[in-house]
């Protein structure tokens, strides 16, 4: 899936600062000119995200998100009245965002044109893979400002040899600074600390089960690779990712390197037309695959697409995950 290319979107815009500014400890910074309003609003407020800094003196207002488990952190976060307009679903949204996703416009099925998205009139673009920011289809970050417009890039998609679960605590951080809801983004982050505390404590004892993730791919195996937060769900999960040297979130593996590797385990990504059981069956039935243990075992794990990139989900994911590499066992 080439939406789910990581790369670098747009060279740096630097936005010169009013106040002189002091470095946090989560790559942002925060204006300390004024004292009473830094601490009453935590505006102004200035991130450099997936190298553009940009500065915001409040709160964006209305909001264009670009794909599925962006729109579901904006949602967590209570923020549903910032959005104008939506795009690009996986898969269904979480029951529990279903009436609020249902409140919001969807402007495309997959990305919007430049002119739809300027349509909403927008103040702020919020993507979460690098393509949603492809220059070529004129949608990059610096058409966007030229436009008037700031923007955010999912920071899966520009972040490298990083701990990818506290990559996506500073990714709710920052959201929540952005849009002036700090307290909602810890109070979210505190939870899911916990939630991965139990999961850990249940997975402790266990015996890691080797797993191939199996996304897409005929010619070639599209799978998970060692640098996203799927390699660190796996993990987490109680397994090792057989492709964990892939020094990128997503790419391509051979199909001789997956009979060579010997998973116990195929993960397999739910979303899009192909169903699970169409990718179960390319893979049961290719001679080649014959005498690989998960496919002679038939020993499948689901998973949907939304759950294994950097968003809310990932916490429970890993749990619901667990259960399925570790039948029995991680029962509390």
């Amino acid at each position: 899936m080439s939406r789910r290319t990581p790369a670098l979107i747009a060279a740096a815009v630097l936005l010169p600062l009013a106040l002189t500014a002091c470095s946090s400890s989560d790559g942002a910074t925060t204006a300390t000119g004024d004292k009473a309003a830094a601490k009453s609003d935590g505006f102004p407020y200035t991130v450099k995200n997936c190298g553009v800094t940009t500065t915001f003196e409040a709160p964006p207002k209305r909001v264009v998100t670009m794909n599925q488990h962006v729109t579901e952190i904006m949602l967590e976060l209570g923020l549903k009245k910032s959005l104008v307009g939506t795009a690009y679903l996986d898969d269904q949204v979480l029951p529990k965002y279903a009436k609020d996703y249902a409140s919001v416009p969807v402007i495309a099925k997959e990305y919007p044109s430049y002119e739809q998205v300027l349509a909403t009139n927008p103040d702020f673009v919020y993507g979460g893979y690098s393509s949603a920011f492809t220059a070529g289809d004129g949608r990059s970050r610096e058409a966007l400002k030229k436009s008037g417009i700031e923007s955010r890039l999912n920071t899966e998609s520009c972040t490298e040899g990083d701990q990818p679960m506290d990559t996506l605590y500073e990714e709710i951080r920052e959201v929540g600074r952005t849009f002036g809801v700090p307290d909602r983004a810890e109070a979210w982050i505190k939870r899911a600390k916990a939630d991965n505390a139990a999961t850990a404590k249940k997975l402790a004892d266990l015996k890691p089960v080797p797993v191939f993730v199996y996304d897409s791919g005929d010619k070639t195996a599209f799978t998970a690779g060692g640098e996203g937060i799927g390699n660190e769900l796996i993990e987490r999960a109680g397994g090792t990712n057989v492709f964990a040297d892939l020094d990128k979130p997503f790419g391509d593996a051979s199909w001789e390197n997956v009979v060579a590797r010997k998973p116990e385990v195929v993960v397999i990504y739910d979303y899009g037309a192909t169903t699970v059981e169409q990718k179960k069956k390319r893979l049961l039935t290719d001679p080649a695959l014959a005498d690989v243990p998960a496919i002679k075992n038939k020993r499948f794990a689901v998973m949907p697409l939304s759950d294994a990139v950097l968003g809310v989900r990932v916490p429970a994911a890993v749990d619901k995950l667990a259960a399925q590499l570790h039948p029995g066992a991680t029962t509390p």
